[in-house]
């Protein structure tokens, strides 16, 4: 036989063939023509029996014997029969190249069969020659396995690495999950798909998901069936109906009236190497898994656990970022039920969760900080950052730095690039308090910024875009100012789109003692002391004081009480309020409690008076009568009669 002829016909058969059969039939025509066969077969082994590949030639109705083709596999030798001559195919694919293609053929087992009653008949030429075009078409099956799987690698890694680059922008594991067991039954052709995540504390494998079973997690014990093997071992698995040892946890098919065919697994590992659980595929549609399914699916898990540590770590980020939210939530809560404060609470909650610009005017101590982070935590923006800007503290010849940012070199100062107040807050909010106290000239660079929404650092020249809300606060009539030409004008419009007037805490005399026993209660929480109790003098020196300097002014008396005092009920003489720094005296004259009679109101101010003159001579009686034009004689009996100690320091020399 002109073997060069048959050489030609099997590598252009190669390079057109898309199945095995199709390669296999020109080259077998050929050996049929030339050779005198009247009938060729190629048989395989499926699944515990042999199956004919492909036919050429007459039809003939008594196969070879099944003993005999297994011995030829076995042997991989040429076996003779009266009707038959075997001779075994594809022997480098047996050694470890093998794929799985359309027609199932696995590990290269491929039996060619003639059709022969008398094979000695063959001249010793033609049986030599008869060896050499076997021994072509063994490679010629051998090359086209390596090109199907070369051509199958490639596109098989590029529809990994194509659904793998979608899978580390998830931020829902469950989402994630479900989209890598579907992308995994579409690249391995398989059933079903689940990813079993490891629950070491409770040693149970947690099926997420489980194919066919949506709206159920299948849990199984971490040690039992083929997941549980490859846990424990850390090699892949594969498994069919042709093994003998059925290794799978039929319990699963049972509750689930799903009946498993073939399975492969793989471990599934974090980027450390170690354990997170397995991953499975579930029923080959060609009834196996071979080894290039396992290659693959080893691939697939590889990109599938970074996936699944990203999405997790950034769950955990996600849930204390939250946590931390809420916490800050609570730190900032709007104490009170006074009519004010629920007008106020409403309003916020109306306006919080747009991009309106705020206002917010009223004394100080009124709580414009706790207002601003009320409104930016029921903002979309609740997770972005809240940064806050005391306008007042900062020089105008920082303002623009403090605020922009700056290149490193721009001033003598400049060592280092800093981004501004601006930037930072970008995607979130700004708070500036005290606007009011802002120069002109810093107002002219910030009313630019709210217009145009980019800043330019100091010394730089690039447009940086940024995405803020900005409060505005202050405890100026910015009218008044406006008037004054102290406040531009187009500024106060650009920030009074919502204004919010902070009721002052003598207006809201309901809500004194909820605030105070919310900050008492914080408080202690803080120190770990139990909360005292405010007796009702105490309760009545709270809510007749006229609070000059508002919540800020209860929170420091409360703290003062939570800190300093020891007794469970909390007198109102333990209650110290600080004297009004202003100048007009107005501070002296709220802190006399006007629910009182003149007669008792006298007789309170005469007791501070004393007590302030006693102190003021380190409790002298005598050097305090003469201060106060009295006789010391005189001075113990006023103190008797007020009720008050008229103890002096044992140190003391006056009789």
């Amino acid at each position: 036989m002109p073997s060069n002829s048959f050489a030609n016909q099997l590598f252009a058969s190669i390079e057109r063939s898309r199945t095995l059969e199709q390669l296999l039939q020109e080259p077998l025509a050929w050996l049929a023509m030339h050779g005198n066969w009247s009938t060729l077969w190629v048989m395989t082994p499926t699944k515990g029996a042999w199956k004919k590949l492909i036919a050429v030639g007459k039809a003939v109705s008594h196969p070879p014997a099944d003993a005999s083709l297994s011995e030829c596999l076995d042997t991989r030798r040429q076996q003779t029969t009266p009707s038959w001559s075997l001779h075994p195919l594809a022997h480098g694919a047996a050694n470890g190249s093998s794929v799985s293609s359309a027609t199932s053929i696995d590990r290269g087992e491929l039996i060619l069969c003639f059709a022969n009653p008398n094979p000695q008949a063959l001249e010793p030429l033609s049986q030599e020659s008869l060896k050499e075009q076997l021994g072509l078409l063994s490679q010629a099956i051998d090359l086209w396995h390596q090109q199907l799987r070369k051509s199958r690698d490639v596109v098989r890694l590029s529809q990994i690495l194509e659904v793998a680059a979608n899978w580390h922008a998830h931020q829902d594991l469950d989402r994630l999950l479900q989209d890598i067991a579907q992308a995994a039954t579409g690249l391995l052709r398989s059933d079903r798909a689940s990813i079993f995540l490891w629950d070491k504390q409770s040693r149970e494998l947690v099926g997420h998901p489980a194919l066919g079973m949506e709206g159920k997690l299948l849990r199984i014990a971490d040690d039992k069936g083929v997941a549980g093997a490859v846990l424990k071992s850390q090699q892949p698995r594969r498994w069919d109906r042709s093994d003998l040892t059925d290794e799978v946890d039929r319990r699963v098919d049972t509750s689930s009236g799903y009946r498993t065919d073939s399975l492969l697994a793989v471990p599934l590992n974090d980027l450390r190497g170690k354990p997170m659980g397995v991953f499975e595929v579930i029923n080959h549609i060609d009834g196996r898994f071979d080894q290039q399914d396992e290659d693959e699916l080893i691939e697939l898990a590889r990109h599938a656990s970074a996936a699944l540590s990203n999405t997790q770590t950034m769950q955990r980020l996600i849930q204390t970022r939250d946590r931390l939210t809420q916490d800050a939530v609570h730190q900032v809560q709007l104490i009170g039920s006074s009519q004010e404060m629920l007008n106020l609470k409403s309003t916020i909650a109306r306006v919080g969760d747009t991009d309106l610009a705020v206002l917010l005017l009223g004394e100080n101590g009124t709580g414009k900080e706790v207002v601003s982070r009320q409104i930016h935590y029921q903002s979309k923006r609740r997770y972005e950052p809240f940064i806050a800007v005391n306008c007042a503290a900062i020089t105008e010849t920082l303002l623009e730095s403090e605020l922009f940012g700056h290149e490193k070199g721009a001033f003598t100062d400049a060592h280092e690039t800093r981004s501004g107040k601006f930037e930072l807050a970008s995607g979130g909010t700004l708070f500036l308090d005290e606007i009011g106290d802002m120069s002109l000239g810093g107002q002219a660079k910030l009313l630019r910024v709210l217009e145009e929404k980019v800043v330019v650092r100091v010394g730089g020249s690039t447009a940086i875009p940024v995405n803020v809300r900005v409060i505005a606060a202050t405890n100026q009539n910015l009218v008044d100012l406006v008037r004054q030409k102290k406040f531009r004008e187009d500024l106060y419009f650009r920030l009074t789109v919502v204004t919010l007037n902070l009721p002052p805490l003598r207006h809201r005399a309901d809500d004194v003692l909820q605030l105070a026993d919310f900050f008492l209660t914080t408080f202690c929480a803080k120190i770990g002391r139990s909360k005292p109790t405010l007796n009702a003098s105490a309760k009545k020196r709270l809510t007749s004081h006229q609070w000059p300097g508002n919540v800020r002014e209860l929170r420091n008396i409360i703290e003062r009480i939570a800190y300093l005092t020891t007794d469970e009920v909390i007198e109102d003489s333990e209650i110290d309020f600080v004297s009004s720094p202003r100048a007009d005296g107005e501070g002296d004259s709220e802190r006399i409690d006007l629910s009182k009679p003149l007669a008792q109101a006298t007789d309170d101010f005469q007791s501070r008076y004393i007590e302030q003159q006693l102190k003021a001579c380190k409790r002298n009686m005598t050097l305090a009568a003469e201060r106060m034009g009295m006789q010391r004689s005189n001075l113990y009996r006023k103190m008797k009669q007020l009720g008050m100690n008229h103890q002096e320091p044992e140190s003391s020399g006056n009789s």
